[in-house]
């Protein structure tokens, strides 16, 4: 098991053994996200290429065992501006995405500011919970 796997079962192990405050804080933003009557929200095609390659470089960087978390960063950080100055999405899928969005972006400004190797890999394995969340609510 790598230690990636081990972190991110960690970490679903203290947010469902923590207290309540604690596991809504957590989901708040997962609880507000709701799908468009039980169907996934669409995503316009420009943006897609940029979540598909986000989520891939968060799967290499946890296969490959990798400690290179600046770098990582840094490459969320241009995926998402990509993703950010394609969007021509309006209406209530936008919101809906934006629900999604910005705690997401919140995670890789933190994976850019974390110092050392193990904050690093908890930041990833959350990052990796994030692209789990999109694929859940959109298409």
């Amino acid at each position: 098991m790598n230690k990636f796997t081990i972190i991110a079962l960690a970490m679903l192990l203290s947010i469902s053994c923590n207290s309540n405050q604690n596991h809504r804080d957590h989901s708040s933003h997962v609880d507000s996200i709701s799908l468009n009557d039980g169907h996934k929200w669409q995503v316009n095609a420009e943006m897609k290429p940029f979540l598909e390659s986000g989520a891939q470089l968060v799967k290499d960087y946890i296969s490959k065992e990798s400690n290179a978390f600046k770098e990582l960063a840094q490459d969320l950080k241009a995926q998402n501006d990509s993703l950010i100055s394609s969007c021509t999405m309006k209406g209530e899928s936008h919101e809906e995405l934006h629900k999604w969005l910005h705690p997401h972006l919140e995670l890789v400004k933190e994976l850019s500011r974390a110092s050392s190797v193990d904050e690093a890999d908890e930041i990833v394995a959350r990052l990796e919970g994030s692209y789990h969340t999109y694929q859940m609510f959109f298409e």
